[in-house]
This record gives C-alpha cells, sequence and structure tokens, in this order.
C-alpha cells in the first residue's frame, strides 16, 4: 500500500491538547492518555496489548540484536520522517545479520511543545513501517525534556530478529575475487536532508532512499545461502567509510570501479554543485553485499526486479592487496585512494 493511502487511513484520535508538555513524562494521567488514545491503539498488536513493562517473546535458535538512535534534523523530509526512518534503520541492522526482523522496541525522548498533529504524524509512520518490514513492536517507553532541552523529537529502537537458516554473513568469509554489490543508487538519502536544511532547490526533488531492506536481504540468503558472505548497509560515511572499515578488518584490498557506480543524475549534479563526493554521502535505503563471483551477476538480475533495488550493481572486487586499502579506477585507466573519511560530511543525517 502506498504511504499516502495507508495515512489517510489512519485519522488522528481527539486529544485534548495541542501539544506534548512535561506532563506527557510524567508517567500520570497525561502520559495515560498520550499512549492509550493514540500510541498504543495504533500500534497495537497480541504482545503490546499486554501492557507490562517489558515484552514476553517467543524465539529459538540464534538471534540478531541491534539498537540505534535517531536524532535526524530536519525530523521530517522528502520520503520520510524520524520514524519511518527509525523502524527502517533497525530493521535494516538486524537483517544485515543475516537474520530476519521479527520484534522492535520503541522509545522517545519529545521535546516539550512538539505539536501533537506532528507527533502523531510520526507514530502513523511508524506504523507503517512497522507494517511494511513485517516486524511487531513490543515494548517502549516516552520521556519528555525541557523546551530548549532537546530537538522536538529523538527515537531510540532496538531490534530483534531469527538468524536466517542458511545465513553465514562473516566478514572472515569474504575472500579474494569476491564481487561487491550495490543495491541500488548510492548518496540520495544524505542529498536530500541537505536540499531541506540549506533550502537547496533543483528541477526534480530528489527524495530519500529510506526504505526496508529485510525482504531483500531474506530472498538472496533463501537462494544463495553462504555464497553470501558479507550484508553491509552504507550510511553514515557513506560507502567509502563502510569499505575502509572492511578493507582493514580482512586486510585485503578492494577495488572500485568508478562508472559502475550508481547515481542519480539530479543527485551527481547536486553533489558537484555543493562539492561533495557521492561516496561519502549517507544512504538509507541501500545495502552492498559481498558474494561469490559466480552468483554475482544472477543477485544482480533479482535485485533489479524490484523498485528500491532497480539500480543494483556490481561496484567492485577484493584482492589479496593493496592490503586494507580501498583503491577506484575511471574508464581511462587511473586510479586513486579512496580514504576513509576524517570527519562527518553532514552531521545529524539519521
Amino acid at each position: 500500500m502506498k504511504k499516502s493511502l495507508f495515512k489517510s487511513q489512519c485519522p488522528a484520535p481527539k486529544f485534548d491538547f495541542d501539544i506534548i508538555t512535561l506532563a506527557h513524562g510524567s508517567g500520570g494521567k497525561l502520559t495515560n492518555q498520550l499512549l492509550e488514545t493514540g500510541v498504543l491503539d495504533l500500534l497495537k498488536n497480541d504482545i503490546l496489548d499486554k501492557h507490562h513493562d517489558g515484552a514476553f517473546l517467543e524465539l529459538d535458535g540464534k538471534i540478531a540484536f541491534s539498537t540505534d538512535s535517531f536524532v535526524i534534523s530536519p525530523i521530517e523530509f522528502p520520503g520520510g520522517d524520524i520514524g519511518e526512518l527509525a523502524v527502517n534503520g533497525t530493521v535494516n541492522d538486524v537483517a544485515m545479520c543475516g537474520a530476519i526482523p521479527q520484534y522492535l522496541s520503541l522509545s522517545f525522548i519529545i521535546e516539550e511543545g512538539l505539536p501533537i498533529s506532528k507527533f502523531w504524524d510520526i507514530i502513523v509512520s511508524i506504523k507503517y513501517a512497522a507494517e511494511k518490514s513485517g516486524v511487531k513492536i513490543v515494548t517502549g517507553d516516552t520521556k519528555v525534556v525541557d523546551k530548549g532541552k532537546g530537538d522536538q523529537i529523538f527515537i531510540n529502537t532496538t531490534g530483534i530478529g531469527k538468524l536466517h537458516s542458511k545465513a553465514q554473513i562473516d566478514m572472515n568469509r569474504i575472500k579474494a575475487g569476491d564481487k561487491i554489490i550495490v543495491s541500488n543508487s548510492i548518496a540520495t538519502h544524505g542529498i536530500a536532508i541537505l536540499s531541506v536544511r540549506e533550502g537547496l532547490q533543483f528541477e526534480t526533488q530528489i527524495e530519500s532512499d529510506t526504505t526496508n531492506l529485510n525482504h531483500l536481504t531474506n530472498e538472496l540468503l533463501d537462494k544463495f545461502g553462504d555464497k553470501i558472505h558479507l550484508f553491509r548497509d552504507p550510511t553514515r560515511g557513506g560507502v567509502a567509510a563502510t569499505l575502509n572499515e572492511i578493507a582493514t578488518e580482512i586486510d585485503k584490498g578492494i577495488v572500485l570501479q568508478d562508472e559502475k557506480i550508481p547515481v542519480l543524475s539530479q543527485v551527481k549534479a547536486a553533489c558537484e554543485i555543493l562539492g561533495l563526493d557521492p561516496l561519502y554521502t549517507a544512504n538509507e535505503g541501500v545495502f552492498m553485499s559481498f558474494v561469490d563471483s559466480k552468483i554475482a551477476d544472477e543477485v544482480v538480475q533479482i535485485l533489479q526486479q524490484y523498485p528500491e533495488s532497480k539500480h543494483a550493481s556490481i561496484i567492485g572486487e577484493v584482492y589479496d592487496e593493496p592490503k586494507g586499502k580501498v583503491l577506484i579506477t575511471n574508464p581511462m585507466g587511473g586510479k586513486r585512494v579512496v580514504h576513509m573519511p576524517i570527519g562527518e560530511q553532514l552531521p545529524r543525517i539519521c
């Protein structure tokens, strides 16, 4: 279901207040009204409905567990908002472990004065993203801080999922000859956020790529199993930071082909105007996979069948040399080193 249609089916309940106040974090009557009138009813499921301080989960076998906090500014941006981002971000972190995300916790730190209408929109986005990714929100917490002590709203999500039966995701399994695949065009999220912050306008609006990736990773594991050696999502620091971390850890060389790296034309143009390198710009709906060379073409063909990965491409290969380095080649045969970023190109990106 399209997000706009989904949101139209989730009208806001009648609240007795227009903004969040400190009393909403007190644990008293207003807290209960906020949760009972809105959050718990919208997000209801058989586990959350028990209203315990925690959740009773049925899990067997090996699980993946991940937590993340989201402080993005602005909290609403083209293509999404902080609520959708929080669910997708943690779902994707669990999926990158080779697991099937099942449960999320959800905690808010809200600044006094946040309009209740904006809070409701965020909750609806959370519900949309949770249903789309197939996870249940089973426990959470709400705190309110004084005006000026936060920035509208921060969200923490923790995710748990059962490891896929065929997954053997481990950096140590990467070997020379492995192909590196990126699932879609890069740098879109970072440029979407920057365009809002700086009031930039382009001929075509650039929207964040935030989405859940677990159905894609699950399908690849179903088909290829242990021939998938690693998944990783290049969020903060982008592709450059992620690949440098991996190259250092495995003590092997990574060589990229510049012309194979997918970047939307409007994103590439924006990067040139702003003096940014797409390799260092954040993503929120893209993952990279290191796979056995024999399956690389088929992996790309499968990914390209889906809208959220239609620009999937083999962008590079692993070599024994130069150890711990990432290089990029251009069509003329030139090479340059892709260094680890020293600082944050764009802070508060997620």
